[in-house]
């Protein structure tokens, strides 16, 4: 007997007025804006413009999402290519479909295009999107659900996800949420990079390869889950082994970098120091004048500030760059 369980929508699209957006596509056009929302916070923290993280996502996004569907038509192209099936549904997006990997690779060469069109170099703002990446992530996992795919084995634990659709092979019951289950651990992730980065300093792409890392660890148990089909290799699923090898490059990557490229870069954005300087005069000029006719200095005099000192990365450094690198 179910005592309680998630329920399932009824229907994948949400009506705005006479405007149909579909659950799937929400979730993903949310996920972007948070983001480059939480991005552009972490730049300006690390010294760069403000609207700058916007300005390269402009590339990155586009790319990533036509990498995250490519992968997905490879590697599950039985959907579409195979007897009784219609080709053109591959170019449905919004039904559904996005692989992650395909995703952050196509993703990050589109961010190199930007990066380099504003002489940014691109570890540094892939530090600064690591966090808000994976937030986008675990907001876009709420489309699954909309969508009622990618559940996990039957199960009848009160958190169990309700599938109540029988199309395409599904079988209506109670089953693990795998969709919840991979949108909390990204939470996790986030938080865990944001921590990390603050307490230790990352810097040339650290942050972005603990991300990485964090998330292949989840998506690894996650995806041995799921019952969808999908191709095996040696008895594990294909993204299982994608997890695996993803996972290993990331961990290299962190260890290389922090031996070969110690502490965190001191210029993220050319120029954006001197714009900062620059405004600071401004205000100080409208300050003098407000107090022209005050007989003494300090009215409009500042104390000299310091700036706070760089703290020991996660492998201790001897010393830090001057100055930013292409990556």
């Amino acid at each position: 007997m179910e005592f309680a369980y998630i329920p399932s929508p009824s229907r994948g699209v949400v009506d705005l007025g006479p405007i149909p957006l579909r659950g799937y596509a929400f979730c993903i056009i949310i996920g972007v804006f948070v983001a480059v929302w939480l991005g552009n916070r972490r730049w300006i923290a690390r010294g760069g413009r403000p609207g700058t993280v916007a300005d390269i996502s402009v590339w990155a996004v586009p790319f990533g999402l036509v990498g995250g569907r490519l992968y997905h038509v490879i590697t599950d192209y039985q959907l579409y290519f195979s007897d009784g099936r219609d080709w053109v549904d591959a170019f449905k997006i919004w039904e559904g479909g996005l692989g992650i990997w395909g995703a952050i690779a196509f993703g990050a060469v589109g961010a190199w295009i930007g990066c380099r069109r504003r002489g940014i170099p691109l570890p540094a703002w892939a530090d600064a999107l690591a966090p808000g990446i994976a937030v986008a992530q675990a907001i876009g996992r709420w489309g699954n659900w909309f969508n009622q795919e990618l559940y996990g084995k039957k199960t009848d634990l009160p958190w169990a996800l309700k599938i109540t659709s029988a199309e395409d092979g599904r079988v209506p019951g109670t089953y693990h949420p795998t969709f919840l289950y991979e949108s909390l651990w990204c939470i996790g992730v986030a938080v865990l990079v944001i921590w990390a980065d603050r307490r230790f300093k990352l810097g040339h792409g650290r942050a972005f390869a603990l991300y990485v890392a964090s998330y292949c660890v989840g998506r690894f148990w996650i995806e041995y889950m799921r019952v969808d089909d999908a191709h095996e290799v040696l008895g594990l699923r294909l993204n299982n082994w994608t997890a695996l090898l993803v996972f290993v490059l990331a961990v290299v990557y962190f260890v290389v970098s922090a031996r070969t490229r110690p502490g965190r870069e001191e210029v993220v954005e050319p120029g954006a120091a001197e714009d900062k300087q620059l405004s600071g005069t401004g205000d100080a000029a409208a300050d003098d004048a407000d107090a022209g006719d005050k007989e003494t200095a300090d009215a409009t005099s500042g104390g000299d500030t310091k700036s706070p000192s760089m703290t020991k990365d996660l492998i201790k450094p001897k010393s830090t760059d001057a100055a930013a690198d292409k990556g």
